[in-house]
């Protein structure tokens, strides 16, 4: 089963690991980078985009490489933000089998004082974010002295968050002999400068992107509060005539809470993510397959594996990390000719990841309301409606003639049945049962702020910037918002999709060496 990852050269702990979490083949760049890794000395870098199997592409080759129960830091990889940093420290764990390896995660935002606690106990393996990975290394917490690797993950995001110049003073306290190895979805020349700096002679690995049809699938988005999430999946499900999906998290306990209260809903659901054993995985996927369950909530991780041709929904409970994990997601409907239905929750602080998708699919993601409460009782009524009426056709209720009968002539016709109705479904078509959804706009929230290389010195006013930016950009110029000229540069604010057509519009005029609009940078965070 796992022939393809074997001749890579990994161990039987390493394939043991790749088994419980469900992998099967290996993706390009896994083919091309561990095999690398595991034989050769050289640094590497990798042109890949995000979703393309990476983490597990370097993460493979260091639990192979690493000795155990070292307790000092052997490896050092450093993520642009802290959900990567935690998702590539998740990942490698789950992936190091019964190897003895202590993997930490660290960044801003997080207590300081359980950081060097943890620091203390000994890690072998590091992954943080640039800004505390630098404040550890100054309090000197942080000891990287001796480490072998050093892995610069999604580099050119930690360009573009303007932390390039710490991720350099980083690598100046590591180990002169250490390997490195940088990937990154575009190579600006600024990545380039930096692998010639602090890399000796590297192997450039591309592996490209896999390309996924998703024009059987409907897509669709719903503007929607975190917290009110489960009670707009709920009403979803309800609405459906028939209902068999798999819902997406982004985390192992989102997993477990989600199925749970699904459960104690009445729902017939399971979950299924990395912490499951191989059997009960098996059993939950047989009964999904069976359709003894019509929910399966999981992570991405879990998912890899599962083969089902005929689901109606796929629902987005969490946006995936990336455009590409987005597509391998929905791809799981439209299958073998029938249209499927996908569904992303997308709440106010995510339109710019929404943004993102729609721009790397190609598609249209259409904005929906939320199913009302009125609406959601009236397909119940007609569910209801249609199997009572199948059940007539087919005679299946000949058998309770007598009993019907019986309670007819003591009774009136519309009150027995209104009566059953309330006996066989309870509180199941009363509105009470569900609660209230608050309205909420991400699209007013989803704006960017633009810098743009023209000022004063250039002879230009707020009436000269839109104008230019109207020309090559092709947007409704009363989008552009907030302009604001200098001397020799200038901003603007954009709502994010528009925001995206003016960035990639210059992008590609290329009217200079520098370009001419690009994202303002942000303070920077540690």
């Amino acid at each position: 089963m796992l022939e393809k990852f074997k001749v890579l050269g990994l161990s039987k702990n390493t394939l043991a690991a790749l088994q419980q979490k469900g992998f099967e083949e290996p993706t390009k760049i896994q083919e091309q980078v561990i095999p690398l890794l595991l034989q050769d000395d050289v640094d590497v870098v990798g042109h890949a985009q995000t979703g393309t199997g990476k983490t597990a592409a370097f993460g493979l080759p260091l639990i192979e490489r690493l000795q155990e129960n070292r307790r000092k830091p052997q490896a050092l990889i450093l993520a642009p933000t802290r959900e990567l940093a935690v998702q590539v420290a998740e990942e490698i764990n789950s992936l190091r089998g019964k190897k003895h390896l202590e993997i930490a995660a660290i960044y801003g935002g997080q207590s300081m004082d359980q950081q060097l606690r943890r620091l203390r106990r000994g890690v072998d393996i590091v992954v943080g974010t640039p800004g505390r990975v630098k404040d550890h290394l100054q309090r000197r917490s942080l000891d990287i002295s001796q480490a072998s690797y050093a892995v610069l993950d999604e580099a050119d995001e930690m360009l573009n968050m303007g932390f390039i110049e710490d991720v350099e003073d980083i690598l100046s306290y590591a180990f002169n002999r250490k390997r490195t190895l940088l990937f990154s979805a575009t190579m600006p020349e600024r990545i380039l400068l930096l692998a010639k700096k602090h890399m000796g002679s590297y192997k450039l690995v591309r592996a490209q992107k896999e390309q996924l049809t998703v024009s059987l699938t409907d897509q669709i988005y719903f503007e929607v509060a975190h917290s009110d999430k489960l009670e707009a999946l709920c009403r979803i499900i309800d609405s459906e005539v028939q209902f068999y999906g798999l819902i997406f998290c982004r985390t192992k306990i989102d997993v477990d809470e989600v199925s749970k209260k699904l459960c104690d809903r009445g729902y017939d659901a399971e979950g299924l993510h990395g912490d499951i054993s191989q059997y009960q995985r098996e059993r939950t996927l047989k009964k999904f397959k069976e359709r003894r369950i019509n929910v399966l909530v999981a992570t991405d991780v879990a998912a890899r594996g599962i083969d089902i041709i005929s689901l109606s929904h796929v629902i987005n409970y969490s946006l995936p990390q990336n455009p590409e994990s987005y597509v391998h997601r929905i791809g799981r409907t439209g299958r073998a000719g029938k249209e499927g239905t996908a569904i992303t929750f997308v709440t106010p602080a995510e339109y710019r990841k929404l943004i993102a998708i729609k721009r790397f699919t190609k598609t249209d993601i259409r904005k929906e309301k939320i199913p009302a409460v009125e609406e959601v009782i009236r397909s119940k009524k007609t569910r209801i409606k249609n199997d009572i009426v199948d059940i007539l056709q087919s005679s299946e209720g000949s058998q309770y003639l007598d009993f019907a009968q019986e309670m007819l002539s003591e009774n009136d016709p519309e009150k027995v049945l209104a009566a059953l109705i309330k006996y066989a479904f309870q509180n199941e078509l009363s509105a009470r049962s569900y609660s209230k959804i608050r309205d909420v706009s991400v699209d007013t929230k989803g704006t960017t702020r633009l810098f743009v290389a023209r000022g004063r010195a250039d002879e230009m006013d707020p009436r000269k910037i839109v104008d230019m930016i109207r020309n090559i950009a092709q947007v409704d110029p009363r989008k552009i918002r907030d302009v604001r000229v200098f001397d020799k540069f200038s901003f603007v604010t954009a709502p994010f999709e528009e925001a995206e057509t003016i960035l990639r519009a210059f992008k590609e005029r290329k009217m200079s060496k520098r370009p001419i609009v690009e994202r303002a940078k942000e303070k920077k965070r540690r």
